[in-house]
């Protein structure tokens, strides 16, 4: 299966560099635990668990990954960047005791700041991770930042994070393999008389089996439950003829994809299902058909927004269709109607079109990933697409859509 060259670790710490020169930054913390693991699995390809991390970057040795004894192997077998060191301010996130660890040796954040600051008297320092930190590190942190200037550089690595390199387009492939692996086991299975809990466990097992390290979240209502937004499995038995709300979203090598398809367990939909699925499919096919490279962001939206409101489904569209994809199941863009910021080639996103609340037909959605690209789209999901084409009657006339099994994969660049 196939994995991020090292290489792509150095070159994100290089252009990390190049805007920490141009702003005058003298180190860079990227702050991550084992909930909001994105920015620190970007730049450090690390990912605790129970614990938390953060790699300080300076202008020129090599980073330096602080960890909390827990997670030391996996640290170390996990990064890229050799120097490891052990720090108490990391330790475990769920508790508020200090936990008393033996035969360890500690280093000190502030024994960190001083090597990277070079004898520099008045330092700058940016940290990322500030929309996830506690205040009772943070303030920790800033204790021991002395003689500095401390900045929020949460933007910095949203704005890195945006455009997918050739290896991450890979990366997020395969993650769709999986899920789509996952998925289809759902699609096909005999799921009547099971339990919501039952049904989503094959999703589940299927996609670890096809290889994926951790399923973020399965989203599994039947019958009445479709009535919300978000639900999680239960003991709810399904029913033959209940419509069926089933995302699956997993993870590989940090990477997340996730799918979802209104279906109808075991049986065919009845008029009002099927008329709510129409819509949702005519919907998202508008926008499919709309985007290409330097196309206005806010545009699509808007087609698809006054789509459900044309065919008087606006009371039941809660938020924009569209959102990134990438380390996080959303992320950057998460355009609006009003937003003017063009789609750029190799931006990554979700169409996560949705109408809830629905008096005869419930709540659903459908989500499949896509990678922006200067004729089209690259469609990452080759199932939900293939549903979604089906379903359509083939292939229309419109903007150039790739699939990921059309589209052959490149070699793992490690230039990039």
């Amino acid at each position: 299966m196939p994995k991020l060259p090292q290489q792509e670790y150095r070159t994100r710490v290089q252009r990390l560099r190049e805007v920490m020169s141009r702003e005058g930054t003298d180190i860079f913390i990227i702050y991550g635990d084992e909930y909001r693991r994105e920015n620190l699995r970007y730049v450090a390809n690390y990912w605790p668990i129970f614990e938390r991390g953060m790699l300080f970057v300076g202008l020129e040795q090599d980073p330096i990954l602080l960890a909390s004894p827990e997670c030391e192997h996996l640290a170390r077998e996990m990064s890229p960047w050799p120097d490891i060191r052990l720090v108490r301010e990391v330790g475990m996130s769920y508790v508020p005791e200090e936990v008393d660890f033996t035969n360890i040796k500690f280093t000190t954040v502030r024994e960190v700041v001083s090597e990277l600051r070079r004898g520099k008297k008045k330092i700058k320092v940016k940290i990322c991770g500030l929309d996830a930190m506690s205040v009772v590190l943070y303030d920790r942190l800033k204790s021991m930042i002395t003689e500095a200037t401390v900045e929020n550089g949460d933007a910095v690595l949203y704005a890195l994070r945006l455009v997918k390199s050739p290896n991450e387009i890979q990366m997020l492939r395969e993650a769709w393999r999986i899920c789509d692996a996952g998925y289809k086991a759902v699609l096909e299975a005999d799921i009547v008389g099971l339990t919501e809990n039952q049904a989503a466990a094959i999703g589940e097992k299927a996609a670890r089996e096809a290889g994926a390290e951790h399923v973020a979240f399965s989203i599994f209502c039947s019958g009445e439950r479709t009535n919300t937004v978000v639900g999680r499995p239960s003991q709810k038995v399904i029913e033959k003829g209940d419509m069926i709300m089933y995302a699956l979203a997993v993870q590989y090598e940090g990477y997340i994809a996730s799918d979802e398809w209104p279906f109808v367990a075991n049986h065919k939909p009845n008029g009002k299902q099927a008329e709510f699925i129409h819509h949702l499919v005519k919907a998202e096919d508008l926008g499919v058909r709309s985007i290409r490279a330097g196309v206005v962001q806010g545009e699509v939206v808007r087609k698809i927004r006054e789509y459900f409101r044309d065919n008087g489904l606006e009371p039941y569209d809660l938020y924009p269709p569209i959102h990134g994809n990438g380390l996080a199941e959303a992320e950057s863009p998460y355009p609006d109607e009003k937003t003017q910021a063009p789609f750029a080639a190799g931006v990554g996103f979700n169409f996560d079109v949705s109408l809830f609340g629905h008096p005869v037909a419930g709540s659903n959605r459908i989500e499949e990933g896509f990678v922006v690209t200067e004729g089209g789209l690259l469609a990452l999901s080759p199932l939900i697409s293939s549903l979604r084409e089906e379903y359509l009657g083939g292939q229309r006339p419109g903007r150039e859509v790739k699939s990921a099994q059309e589209d052959p994969q490149p070699a793992l660049d490690s230039k990039s």
